[in-house]
């Protein structure tokens, strides 16, 4: 047993002699030295814009754009997502929105749905920016 306290008693005096030599001192961060020594960033002004944001400054961000919106933004109407937005987004463009109505091969049902919804479309122009790759079909956003 005086063994054990004797061991004991060795580690402790060895673990705080260890800390007492190898402590270093703690100090808090002066913030306004790290400001001053890195470099100040400075804001410019530009009035650059993309395709996007002129998209939706028009009827893009209200309706349902059926040149260039993907499948989700069809979740909305009832009887659309998926297959019938598919179906909008393989016979794009449209010159107008009532060219919904000619897809060939749409179901009495389709139509009526489509003919229901149709004051919730526009029909912009086709842009790149949404239109590259497969994204209009997969987003990418799960």
């Amino acid at each position: 047993m005086k063994l054990w306290r004797n061991f004991i008693t060795f580690i402790a005096v060895t673990f705080f002699v260890c800390a007492g030599v190898f402590h270093a001192p703690v100090q808090a961060l002066d913030f306004n030295t790290v400001l001053q020594a890195s470099p100040r960033m400075v804001a410019a002004e530009t009035n650059r814009r993309n395709a996007a944001d002129d998209l939706l400054t028009t009827e893009f961000g209200q309706k349902i754009d059926i040149n260039n919106s993907d499948i989700r933004d069809f979740r909305e109407l009832k009887g659309f997502y998926p297959k019938l937005a598919s179906i909008i987004i393989q016979n794009a463009p449209y010159e107008q929105v009532e060219d919904v109505l000619n897809i060939p091969g749409l179901s009495e049902s389709q139509k009526e749905r489509l003919q229901a919804n149709l004051d919730n479309f526009t029909a912009n122009p086709q842009s790149s920016v949404f239109n590259e790759g497969d994204e209009r079909y997969n987003a990418g956003v799960y």
